[in-house]
């Protein structure tokens, strides 16, 4: 199975919730940007502040911060691992590739999780969080597809691309993902 991965999808398509699974599955390093900024939101600290502000829009924390969190928890590993919520656009993607081939650790595959986003509203609302109320989720997505959905075509066009149906069971979920990184 590839080791070194990306998840995309839109906010709420199940992404944390396999990642999480995969992980653990195959003992691969969940990188989720969402849960390092959400813990330095909960910690107070300058940036998380910086950060929650921009969360609460639902509009995207800068790239620059990203990619050095990113580099922090990859520069040191030496096993699999895999991304979950960055890159998000095509900037972040372009600087995040000679960073991973620096690192000599290019990613071998990215998981399209798609979904509709009757669904990806529903999910999203019944999840409790401060941020996801209707309109941040609209404007979540509407951010997605403006700035994240491009990554589709860019990952296509490497060969890197595997799109999984996010609706079902999450363990059927699972099982066509593990299917598409064999």
């Amino acid at each position: 199975m590839k080791q070194r991965l990306l998840f995309l999808g839109p906010p709420g398509a199940g992404k944390g919730t396999q990642a999480e699974r995969l992980c653990a599955a195959h003992e691969l390093m969940h990188l989720s940007t969402g849960d390092l900024l959400r813990t330095e939101v909960g910690a107070k600290t300058t940036l998380g502040q910086e950060a929650a502000a921009v969360m609460n829009r639902g509009e995207l924390v800068s790239d620059e911060l990203v990619l050095a969190i990113v580099e922090n928890q990859l520069k040191n590993q030496s096993g699999g691992w895999l991304l979950d919520g960055f890159p998000r656009t095509l900037i972040q993607a372009t600087a995040l590739e000679p960073l991973l081939e620096e690192l000599k650790q290019p990613i071998e595959a990215v998981v399209l999780l798609e979904l509709n986003d009757a669904v990806l509203i529903e999910r999203l609302i019944s999840r409790g969080r401060s941020d996801d109320n209707e309109s941040v989720i609209r404007n979540r997505l509407e951010v997605y597809r403006e700035k994240t959905a491009p990554l589709i075509d860019h990952y296509r066009q490497q060969g890197l691309l595997q799109t999984v149906e996010a609706h079902g069971s999450i363990e059927s979920i699972a099982i066509s993902i593990e299917k598409s990184l064999c």
